[in-house]
C-alpha cells in the first residue's frame, strides 16, 4: 500500500478528510514518506531555531501544484507520531510559494481532540496564533542553501475546501480511482 495513492481522501472530503502525519508537533525533524518505497525518511533536520507548531503532513488521494500530495497543518492538543492518521476538519489555507513554486498548506482541526474540534473556520482562532504559524513557515528554511519561503496570507474555510477538491480532482486525473483503501 503506498500511503498517499491508495488511501482516500477522507470519510467526507472536503469537510472531514485524513492527515497522515510525517513531522509532529514540536519537532525539528523533517520527515517524508518515500513516493517510491514508503518508508518513513527523515528529510532533514530543520536548520533554523523553530519546531513545527502542530502536526504537519499531506491529505491523501490529493495532487497539488507542487507534484506532491496537498500539505496539510492539524491544530492538536498532543503531538502524535509518524504515519498516524488524523481525521479532520478543515478551517483554512495558508497560501505561500517555495523553491518549488506554489506551496499551500491546509489548516484544519483534529475532529477528536476536544481542544481544538469547536472552530470551525480561520477567523474564529486568535491572530497572533495565525501569526505565530506564518512565521514559521516564513523562516524554517532560511538557513538552508537553495530553498525559501515565501508566505502570501491566509484564506478561508470556503477556499480551503475548493483547493481540496480541486486536489481530488487532479490526482483522479493523474492517477486514476485507486485511492480506494479506508482507514
Amino acid at each position: 500500500m503506498i500511503y498517499w495513492k491508495n488511501i482516500i481522501p477522507g470519510p467526507d472530503p472536503p469537510n472531514l478528510v485524513y492527515a497522515i502525519i510525517e513531522c509532529p508537533k514540536g519537532t525539528q525533524k523533517k520527515y517524508e514518506i518515500s513516493k517510491t518505497t514508503n518508508i518513513l525518511m527523515l528529510d532533514r533536520i530543520l536548520h533554523s531555531s523553530v519546531v513545527y507548531p502542530q502536526d504537519y503532513g499531506f491529505i491523501p488521494g490529493t495532487y497539488a501544484d507542487d507534484d506532491d500530495p496537498l500539505d496539510i497543518l492539524v491544530l492538536i492538543n498532543s503531538p502524535t507520531t509518524p504515519c498516524t492518521i488524523i481525521e479532520s476538519i478543515p478551517i483554512g489555507v495558508l497560501i505561500m510559494d517555495d523553491e518549488k513554486g506554489l506551496d499551500e498548506k491546509i489548516l484544519a482541526v483534529a475532529a477528536n481532540d476536544p481542544f481544538y474540534n469547536s472552530f470551525n473556520d480561520i477567523g474564529e482562532l486568535p491572530a497572533h496564533y495565525l501569526n505565530e504559524i506564518k512565521e514559521f513557515f516564513r523562516t524554517y528554511k532560511n538557513l538552508e542553501d537553495q530553498k525559501c519561503s515565501c508566505v502570501r496570507d491566509w484564506e478561508d474555510k470556503s477556499h480551503a475546501k475548493l483547493l481540496i477538491n480541486e486536489c481530488i480532482k487532479k490526482f483522479k486525473e493523474k492517477f486514476g480511482d485507486i485511492a480506494i483503501i479506508q482507514p
